[in-house]
């Protein structure tokens, strides 16, 4: 009997974060358009905890038969193996790269408790006041990684409050509870077009469009500087070559349609694609640079 082209039946698609956040509607919106592609459904499934780990596990161990896919990311294929003792994987051999999803933009932020209007300013506030506290959405995430990265490009101070989640955080920044932040950016977006929070510098290597007159923190004094939270799409290990070509395919045309990509960009993430091997490369240099950060900085998320 010939075997059946792929896709035969629906593909999962795991998203290991919850529900209703900006990566559930990158999924979501590029599913939708893969789905059209591929001919078959693409269900999403979220399946959050553990930075990401539990979701990126169920997809380590499924079937490599390319029914199963899930969104991956820096904090869990190359910063979470050097934060947590017991990982349930190993990034390096227990994924297949499919393809490039894109990034998301962290900005440092200042509440109404800091008059800094600038990186500098900051800074000089910093160094004059050690242990200036500075809060994220979490231990052990990317944006825990630009605070520690700040600190130490910057040889300042700083003591991190980790909250759960970014709504706590910009309510207690705004009310003058914690000074500083690294957020990511769709979420307080809203409260900097308000006035009720100052941007002062973004993360990545280049300005977020929704933010064109924001400078990167390499342009604000910090040369070298660049944490972009990135994302892409992973099988299991020893998915065929074939498979990986036919999801790889279907994932850069929707990444390069118009109205898919208006619809990220407005949710405040950026796409990009990608060839498998471009994934793959990129995982491996990042596994490295994020290990050699996490050991000077003595990160942890247990």
């Amino acid at each position: 009997m010939a075997q059946q082209a792929f896709p035969a039946r629906p593909i999962r698609f795991i998203v290991p974060y919850a529900a209703g956040g900006t990566t559930d509607l990158v999924a979501r919106t590029v599913g939708a358009h893969m789905a059209q592609t591929l001919g078959q459904p693409i269900v999403i499934d979220n399946r959050g905890g553990a930075g990401g780990n539990i979701g990126m596990d169920v997809v380590a161990k499924a079937a490599p038969d390319g029914y199963t896919v899930g969104m991956g990311a820096i904090s869990t294929n190359a910063l979470n193996p050097h934060l947590y003792k017991k990982m349930p994987f190993d990034p390096r051999n227990d994924f297949t790269a499919i393809g490039m999803l894109g990034n998301s933009t962290i900005v440092l932020e200042v509440g109404p408790a800091l008059q800094a209007k600038s990186v500098a300013e900051l800074l000089a506030y910093a160094k004059k006041h050690p242990g200036v506290p500075y809060a994220t959405a979490g231990a052990g995430t990317s944006m825990n990684l630009a605070g520690v990265l700040f600190a130490q490009l910057s040889q300042t101070e700083w003591v991190h409050v980790p909250y759960k989640g970014s709504a706590p955080l910009i309510t207690d920044l705004i009310a003058g509870q914690v000074p500083a932040a690294f957020d990511n950016l769709p979420a307080s977006l809203p409260h900097i077009q308000a006035g009720k929070l100052r941007a002062l510098a973004v993360a990545g290597s280049q300005r977020s469009p929704s933010l064109p007159d924001v400078p990167t923190l390499a342009e604000a004094g910090l040369p070298g500087y660049a944490v972009e939270p990135w994302f892409g799409v992973y099988g299991p290990a020893g998915l065929p070559a074939p498979v990986v070509q036919r999801l790889q395919t279907a994932l850069q045309g929707a990444l390069n349609d118009p109205a898919v990509k208006d619809k990220l960009l407005a949710a405040g993430f950026s796409p990009r694609s990608s060839t498998s091997a471009e994934l793959e490369s990129l995982s491996a240099r990042e596994y490295e640079r994020l290990g050699k950060v996490a050991r000077e900085a003595k990160m942890t998320a247990d």
